[in-house]
C-alpha cells in the first residue's frame, strides 16, 4: 500500500491498533502533533522510511565516493575535480528520485601546499628546524622565500600566562617599525591567526612565523590551525618551544632567519546541491544538511560521506514513498565545509529574508560511523553547556533525537554547538538547529568505553582528515542506528504541527543564548579550521 495514502487506511483502522504497542510506542514523545492519531501516523511513517533506509543501500553511496575520489587523486576536496564529480553524482540521482534540484555555484579561495616548506635560523646559531615537528605552513599561506631578521611584536608573554590571553599581534601598534622588511615573530593568542598576519604585512614584513602560545594543550605544531582568509606572504606556525627560544635569543641581539613556502592560492568554483521535495506546504521548510567535500588529504568517506550517503538515501527512499509530508523537506548537501562553512554560510547569506523565515530547523549529519563512536547529540537547550546553547526550538530538536535513542535503550552523550560544522550559519540567523555525531579527532574516554565499547585513549576516528578516511574506515553498526535516526528525525519535523520553540525550564534563557552567540560567532573553530 502507498504510505500516502495511509492516513486513510488508519481512519479505518486505528481502534484496532492497541496503543500499548511498539507502533504507537514509536510514535510517542517524537512528533508532537497534539493529537494520538496525529502521532500514530508520523510513527507509521517514521517507521516506514526507517525500514526503507539500510546499510546497504547507504554504502551502495559511499562506494561511489570512494570510486569518485580513487579516481581523482584520492580526494573530494573542494575546487578539485574529484568534488565535481561528487556534485554531479549527487546531482543526477537527486533528479532521478523525483527532486526540483539547484545546483548553487560560488567561489571559494582554493588553497594547496605544492612542497614543503623551510625554516632555518641562519645567525648567530644557524639551526635547521623540522618541517611537520617544529613548523609547518600556515594553511592559506602564501608562497615566498624570505631571508631577514626575525622582529617580535611588544607583546609576547613567556612564560605564558595561566589562561589565554595573548594579544600578540592582534592590533597595528603591536608591531615595531623595525619588522618593515623582515619576518615578524608572533604568539598565537586571542584573536585569529589571519588577523595577526594581516597586520604583520600591514606593518611591512615579509613574512610571519606564528608559535603556539605554551600553557598545557597549547605548545605542540597544533596540526588543525589555519587561517579562514588567504595572504600573499610566507606565515609559518611553530611550536611554543621553537618561538619562545627564538624570542630569547632576539633579546639577547639580532637574529637572523630564512623562511620558504611553496604553495598554490588562487579562486577557484565550487557548489552547493539543493533538493527539495515538491509536496508539502511551501511556506515551511525543515533543511537537512551534509557537506559534500573532504579535505584534499584523503576521500573523505565518513567525514562526510557517512552524513552525505545517509542523507542521499534518505532523499531516495522518499522521494520513492512519495509520502505526502505536511512541509517541504529541503536537502542540502553543502561544499567548502572543510574551508570554513563555505557553502552553507553562502546559501544562508544569499536567501531573501521571506525564504529565510520558511525555513523552520536544520538537521546537521556531519560523521555518522567513525569506528570509535560515541553517539553524541548536540546540546541544543545548553542543559549540559550552556555558553553554547543554540537558538530558541534547538532543544526540541535534541529531544527528538534523545527520545529516539532512548526508546532503544542506547546511550547517547551531549556534544557542543562548537561552530565545526554548517549547523553554524543556521544558528548565526537564529534557526533552531541540531544534529548527531560519532566523533573526530577527540579521543574516547575510559568511561565512554564502558558505555560504547571501542578503545579508551585513542581518537573516535583515527583517520580523520587522513588518507585512511576510506571506505574501511565505516562502523556498519552505528550507521545503522543513525541512519534510522536521521530517517525519523526527517519525517517527525516534516510533520510537527506545533512550532519548533522551546519551552519554560531551559537553563539558558533566550537572551542568554542570544548573547553567548553574539560572543562567540567566529570564536576558536571555524568549521573544522581552528582559528586562533
Amino acid at each position: 500500500m502507498k504510505v500516502r495514502h495511509l492516513a486513510a487506511a488508519l481512519l479505518a483502522s486505528a481502534i484496532a491498533i492497541p496503543a500499548s504497542s511498539a507502533l504507537a510506542a514509536t510514535a510517542t514523545n517524537v512528533s508532537a502533533q497534539g493529537n494520538p492519531l496525529g502521532d500514530l501516523i508520523t510513527g507509521l511513517m517514521s517507521l516506514d522510511l526507517q525500514r526503507a533506509v539500510t546499510v546497504p543501500g547507504i554504502r551502495q553511496h559511499l562506494n561511489a565516493l570512494q570510486r569518485i575520489a580513487d579516481a581523482n587523486d584520492g580526494t573530494r576536496a573542494a575546487g578539485t575535480p574529484g568534488n565535481v564529480a561528487t556534485v554531479n553524482y549527487l546531482k543526477q540521482r537527486l533528479q532521478r528520485a523525483g527532486y526540483r534540484v539547484t545546483v548553487q555555484n560560488f567561489d571559494i579561495p582554493f588553497y594547496k601546499e605544492l612542497g614543503p616548506g623551510s625554516f632555518a635560523e641562519t645567525a648567530p646559531t644557524p639551526k635547521t628546524y623540522v618541517d611537520l615537528t617544529d613548523f609547518t605552513t600556515m594553511p592559506f599561506s602564501g608562497s615566498g622565500d624570505v631571508t631577514g631578521r626575525l622582529v617580535p611584536t611588544n607583546d609576547i608573554e613567556i612564560p605564558p600566562a595561566p589562561a589565554p590571553n595573548s594579544s600578540s599581534g592582534c592590533e597595528a601598534a603591536d608591531f615595531p617599525a623595525a619588522v618593515s622588511g623582515q619576518i615578524a615573530l608572533v604568539q598565537r593568542g586571542t584573536c585569529d591567526f589571519s588577523t595577526k598576519a594581516a597586520n604583520a604585512k600591514a606593518a611591512g614584513a615579509r613574512a610571519v612565523v606564528i608559535f603556539n602560545e605554551g600553557q598545557p594543550g597549547r605548545t605542540d605544531l597544533f596540526p588543525t590551525a589555519a587561517m579562514d582568509v588567504p595572504i600573499d606572504i610566507p606565515v609559518l606556525k611553530a611550536t611554543f618551544q621553537v618561538g619562545a627560544d627564538l624570542y630569547a635569543q632576539t633579546q639577547a641581539g639580532p637574529v637572523t632567519v630564512h623562511v620558504t613556502t611553496n604553495t598554490l592560492s588562487e579562486n577557484r568554483p565550487t557548489s552547493n546541491v539543493i533538493a527539495e521535495t515538491y509536496f508539502g506546504r511551501p511556506d515551511t521548510v525543515v533543511v537537512v544538511g551534509a557537506h559534500n567535500d573532504s579535505v584534499p588529504a584523503g576521500p573523505g568517506i565518513n567525514d562526510d560521506g557517512s552524513g552525505t550517503a545517509t542523507n542521499l538515501e534518505v532523499a531516495e527512499q522518499l522521494g520513492r514513498r512519495q509520502l505526502l509530508l505536511r512541509y517541504k523537506v529541503r536537502f542540502a548537501f553543502f561544499g567548502a565545509e572543510e574551508l570554513g562553512l563555505l557553502g552553507a554560510f553562502h546559501y544562508v547569506e544569499t536567501l531573501s529574508d521571506a525564504e529565510r523565515a520558511k525555513v523552520k530547523v536544520m538537521l546537521d549529519f556531519d560523521m555518522l560511523a567513525s569506528p570509535n563512536y560515541v553517539r553524541f547529540v548536540y546540546d541544543g537547550n545548553g542543559s549540559t553547556f550552556p555558553d553554547a546553547a543554540g537558538p530558541n526550538g534547538s532543544g526540541v530538536v535534541e529531544n527528538v533525537f534523545l527520545a529516539f535513542f532512548a526508546k532503544r535503550n542506547l546511550a547517547t552523550s551531549p556534544t557542543a554547538f562548537d561552530g565545526r560544522s554548517d549547523y553554524v550559519a543556521f544558528t548565526d540567523a537564529g534557526i533552531p538547529a541540531g544534529g548527531i555525531f560519532t566523533g573526530a579527532e577527540g579521543i574516547k574516554t575510559e568511561a565512554e568505553a564502558r558505555i560504547y565499547g571501542g578503545t579508551a585513549g585513542q581518537p573516535y576516528d583515527a583517520c580523520y582528515h587522513q588518507a585512511c578516511d576510506t571506505i574501511a574506515n565505516i562502523n556498519n553498526t552505528v550507521l545503522d542506528q543513525f541512519s534510522d535516526s536521521v530517517a525519523n528525525s526527517v519525517v517527525v519535523f516534516a510533520q510537527r504541527s506545533q512550532p519548533v520553540v522551546d519551552t519554560a525550564g531551559l537553563v539558558a534563557s533566550a537572551a542568554k543564548r542570544a548573547a553567548t552567540r553574539a560572543a562567540t560567532r567566529g570564536a576558536l573553530y571555524k568549521g573544522p579550521l581552528l582559528i586562533r
